[in-house]
């Protein structure tokens, strides 16, 4: 079934998609300084408080050339759930457009940006403490196949449409699966956009980003990430917090647990990296619409022009290969 368009008189929102430690964050410094933006969050790890240095959170320099929003508005043992965050992005570029700038929605989270990009319907069910309790004790006792198993045999609809891998993931197909009696994926759907879309995709060769990951991972490193780490359990916050599973943040803790030394754990926080950006962009493809621009042949000071550009001229953008 062919997926309606928003009207040709709808506003049009920016959209910048790319995969971890691409250059999602400078890019916008660069449009900040050509167009009227404000600047949506679209990761899921960087809605958290005192998380700066492992979620790569825009820095105050950054958040001076305009406005950011929904950076840092949860403690790490607050949840945000998806359909609350597609409601706090929906209003505020709403409340964007009504100022008349231009809203940016940046980030790396593909689920994110797709529940704002494509108005996705998100089943409203509120988490269930207990079941969740005794299925993220069972996690991680047993990791994830058996709760896989457990989803396979109840709800294969949602089964087959998930990671096998994505022990969180599968606690929430479960959990709306016995609040509901109903698939998770009977319960979701696209729904008319809401705007017209400029979407923007960052990639590179595979090795090129790997290597950026690489020397960020060791900027974190020597900017504090560890002594971050260790004031986040100084502070009571529980090793298995869903936040606290965020890359870095899981190695490190793993560490100062007695697992292994601590090059070992900056080893792990690479490698598990590189393949999380495997995933990004497995969902990066499914998403329609997107330009993508190679930033080791392009700079993003041109990008941003182009953008600006096309903005402007409000040109339709076609999808093309990404690496």
């Amino acid at each position: 079934m062919t997926r309606r368009q928003a009207e040709p008189s709808a506003p049009q929102v920016l959209v910048i998609a790319g995969p971890t430690g691409i250059g999602k964050t400078a890019l916008t410094r660069h449009i900040g300084s050509l167009l009227p933006i404000e600047v949506v969050n679209a990761d899921s790890r960087q809605v958290y408080r005192r998380m700066d240095i492992g979620t790569a959170m825009p820095t105050p320099q950054d958040q001076t050339v305009c406005p950011h929003h929904l950076f840092a508005v949860r403690e790490p043992d607050e949840p945000l759930t998806l359909a609350g965050f597609q409601a706090l992005a929906v209003a505020c570029i709403h409340g964007i457009m009504e100022r008349r700038k231009v809203p940016v929605l940046a980030g790396g989270t593909p689920l994110y940006l797709r529940s704002v990009t494509e108005n996705l319907r998100i089943p409203e069910v509120e988490p269930m403490p207990a079941l969740r309790k005794e299925l993220e004790a069972k996690l991680v006792r047993w990791g994830p196949t058996p709760l896989y198993d457990r989803l396979q045999s109840l709800d294969p609809d949602t089964a087959r449409a998930t990671d096998p891998s994505n022990g969180r993931r599968i606690i929430r197909a479960l959990e709306i699966f016995v609040a509901t009696g109903q698939s998770k994926v009977s319960l979701e759907g696209r729904r008319p956009p809401l705007w017209r879309l400029l979407q923007i995709g960052l990639t590179s060769p595979r090795s090129t980003l790997h290597a950026r990951i690489d020397a960020r991972v060791d900027a974190m490193m020597d900017s504090g990430l560890l002594t971050e780490t260790d004031d986040l359990l100084a502070a009571g916050y529980d090793p298995d917090l869903p936040a606290l599973s965020a890359l870095g943040y899981r190695q490190l803790i793993k560490f100062r647990q007695g697992c292994g030394s601590l090059a070992e754990a900056v080893d792990a926080i690479k490698t598990s990296t590189h393949k999380y950006v495997r995933h990004q962009y497995t969902w990066f493809r499914r998403m329609e619409g997107i330009r993508w621009y190679d930033t080791s042949q392009v700079g993003l000071d041109c990008i941003a022009r182009d953008i600006c550009t096309d903005f402007a001229a409000d040109r339709p953008s076609e999808k093309q290969g990404i690496a």
